[in-house]
């Protein structure tokens, strides 16, 4: 079933969450008509090559070509036309932020299909994932638009002051101007009257303007401590849970439209405010309100454009490498890396205007870091209109970063209770700054990444994620640049709910409760403690092995991704599971039922185990040595399933492996991932020679069990040692019919 066909069979809860993922970057209509093309391509390796991007996009097109062509429905083919200009207008320029659009999709799908497949939500995506930011950001919409049609109105006071001054002016001027023996007469005296009385309405309009305005402008104030700030606040806790796997609901076009709007109110009552001053230079009076609330209204205004300002200039897209676009936060010298900032603020006056600089490690105590680094291309650009968005200001930097020298001028940090820390564990930053000049207005704009980790060798890279992982979960501080140095706990919910996204996001399906609940007890011993420390996640060496848990687990995913995709999004592989609760299942099962688990002697492995029984009744297990990339780089492991055999002395060579556990019938469950067709009768392929060799002469039955025996391809064989440690060498002769 195909992965959109599975997405329409969610519960509406999670259907929401599914569409708020397409838009006008990439309309639903799209991803319907073309479902099963969409999920054939690799977007995610389109999203960092320009030309496999180029070519996607024009196949993309061709593809919206013949599917309106079939379309019966007139409306629909015109909506699809639209939508075909709309795309050519966006990302003909760029294809490769298209790919990066509909690999994100793709993949939140995946991940929202692993959240209903598990039923459970961990405690970090249940706060990210709350009904009530839906009625938030309708409580947002509402209030802002209230102050818009405030503002408008104040727009229309200001102006209607503005005619009821100069009437008055013109004819306070024109009774000036009369003789002074016409001053007395009655006419003069109701002209005075008549003055007075629009003086008075005049008086009572200025108050009542600056009334409003104050009113309006606390409206604003309220809004932006109690709803903006934490709005943008909750998108950047988003971003650093998207950054180590988690989900990302919320873009940033909605945020940009409340910022623009409310920056044209303030821009506006300013506006409304120079005027104000303007009429009192003309008309002035006793206990005139102008003069008296002005200066401090202006400056209320003032101190909500100048914080308003400097917190709509983000980091939309924190420094990452194009090499691994899944793994942000880590770069490695001498290997070029992007970054974008973002301005959410939206003025016609400052297009193309705005210079952004960007610096390492920016005022940076002494003595925080070993090692200094600078970069090594222009550091000074021009922010730009995005033509394919909704024409936000930003700018994007691809730098790279080079070791300028290794310094300590103070002791090297330490972390609390556990020595030096590593290069991995040495955090740093890349701050923006760019100059806001508008309507007289000048504000120094500052901003920084995330905590970044710097490598030098590739080697380095599962422990620089460990570090990005460890950071972001457990902390919403955007430069606590000395972290390591005293690092908080993790619960094993909070870091379950990690782990689990990693195997969503590298993988494709993320981990079971039962799953879980193996690797807590791997990680924290049986009596499953509460928190673990981030020195036994992936410093300490497991007790009795040469790697760390987060090593050992990231060797994991490394062989998911590279060899065994199919497998694990079947959910065929238990994957993790002991020695004993893996006998515990199979004792009880049918001859020849076998599972499939990840070694915990090897980096990297899978191995599988059969159950068999003896005449007399009795289980034995057995189990093959761990298959490594290497292996599994020679051939494919459902096809290795398939032809596994198993020969004895003297006895016709056949495949052990029955059932897969609990009970489903190899070829069943294997038969659509099988990648080669199996040799049958005679043929002129090369075949192998066995010699045995027995180590142990008191073993009743020799048992050789082979990957393959068919081709000269993979011609290895794969040993294991049974329960009765019998030892076998194994010779080869290649030879041909």
């Amino acid at each position: 079933m195909s992965q959109w066909k599975q997405i329409q069979q969610l519960e509406i809860r999670l259907l929401e969450h599914v569409d708020y993922l397409y838009d006008d970057n990439f309309p639903m209509d799209i991803r319907q008509g073309l479902a099963s093309w969409i999920e054939s391509q690799d977007w995610d390796t389109a999203a960092t090559d320009d030309s496999m991007a180029t070519v996607l996009f024009t196949n993309l097109l061709s593809q919206l070509d013949r599917v309106r062509s079939h379309e019966q429905n007139f409306l629909q083919r015109h909506n699809m036309k639209i939508i075909q200009q709309q795309l050519q207008v966006k990302y003909a320029s760029n294809p490769a932020i298209m790919a990066k659009v509909i690999s994100t999709c793709l993949r939140e799908e995946r991940r929202i299909l692993s959240s209903a497949c598990t039923q459970e939500q961990g405690p970090l995506e249940k706060s990210l994932q709350n009904s009530v930011a839906f009625e938030r950001q309708k409580s947002m919409d509402n209030r802002v638009g209230i102050i818009r049609g405030s503002v408008q109105l104040m727009d229309q006071a200001v102006k209607y002051i503005e005619d009821m001054q100069d009437d008055f002016d013109f004819r306070y001027k024109t009774l000036q101007s009369r003789d002074s023996t016409d001053r007395n007469s009655d006419l003069m005296k109701q002209e005075v009257t008549r003055l007075q009385e629009m003086l008075n309405r005049l008086d009572f309009k200025r108050k009542e303007i600056l009334s409003k305005m104050d009113v309006v402008v606390k409206e604003i104030d309220d809004l932006m401590t109690s709803q903006l700030s934490p709005e943008l606040q909750d998108w950047k806790r988003r971003q650093q849970v998207a950054a180590i796997g988690g989900p990302q609901l919320t873009g940033l076009d909605q945020l940009q439209s409340w910022f623009t709007l409310i920056a044209q109110s303030l821009f506006q009552i300013k506006r409304q405010l120079d005027k104000l001053g303007e009429l009192v230079v003309k008309v002035t009076y006793e206990s005139d309100p102008i003069p008296l609330q002005k200066p401090q209204m202006e400056e209320r205004v003032k101190y909500l454009i100048y914080h308003l300002i400097k917190s709509s200039f983000v980091v939309e897209k924190q420094p990452c490498m194009p090499t691994h676009p899944q793994k942000p936060l880590i770069i490695k010298t001498g290997v070029q890396f992007t970054t974008k900032v973002r301005l959410l603020v939206k003025l016609p006056e400052v297009d193309y205007q705005l210079k952004v600089k960007t610096t390492f490690d920016k005022d940076l105590p002494p003595g925080r870091v070993s090692r200094q680094f600078f970069i090594l291309t222009n550091n000074t650009k021009v922010m730009d209109i995005e033509d394919y968005s909704n024409g936000c200001l930003s700018v994007e930097f691809r730098h790279l970063v080079r070791r300028l020298y290794s310094c300590l001028t103070s002791p090297p940090l330490k972390c609390f209770n556990y020595g030096l820390l590593s290069v991995t564990e040495e955090l740093h930053s890349l701050s923006f700054e760019a100059c806001f000049t508008v309507q007289g207005l000048t504000i120094d704009l500052e901003t920084c990444s995330l905590p970044l980790v710097v490598i030098s060798n590739v080697s380095q890279l599962p422990g620089g994620w460990a570090s990005v992982m460890w950071y972001n979960l457990l902390t919403d501080e955007p430069r606590n640049l000395a972290f390591f140095g005293n690092p908080p706990r993790a619960t094993w919910s909070q870091l379950s709910e990690v782990l689990s996204w990693q195997f969503s996001t590298f993988a494709g399906r993320g981990l079971n409760k039962e799953q879980l609940t193996m690797l807590g007890e791997k990680l924290l011993g049986i009596t499953h403690c509460t928190f673990s420390m981030c020195h036994t996640f992936f410093k300490e060496n497991i007790p009795g092995k040469p790697f760390s848990f987060w090593m050992w687990l990231d060797s994991i995913l490394e062989l998911i991704k590279k060899h065994l995709l199919p497998v694990w999004n079947e959910n065929y592989i238990m994957g993790f599971v002991s020695k004993e609760m893996e006998r515990t299942l199979l004792k009880d099962r049918e001859p020849g039922t076998f599972l499939l688990r990840f070694s915990e002697s090897h980096l990297g492995g899978i191995t599988f185990t059969w159950v068999e029984h003896n005449d007399n009744g009795e289980v034995k297990f057995n189990s093959v040595e761990p298959y490594t990339k290497n292996r599994l780089s020679a051939l494919p492991f459902a096809d290795i399933i398939r032809d596994y055999k198993v020969i004895s002395d003297g006895v016709v060579p056949e495949n052990p492996l029955k059932f897969l556990y609990p009970d489903i019938p190899k070829n069943e469950a294997f038969g659509r991932l099988y990648n080669s067709q199996p040799s049958k009768g005679k043929s002129a392929k090369p075949f192998l020679h066995l010699e045995f060799m027995f180590f142990n002469a008191c073993a009743e039955s020799t048992l050789i069990f082979l990957s393959c025996c068919c081709y000269i391809s993979s011609p290895s064989i794969h040993s294991i040692y049974p329960d009765s440690h019998l030892r076998i060498a194994v010779s080869l002769n290649l030879k041909h019919f």
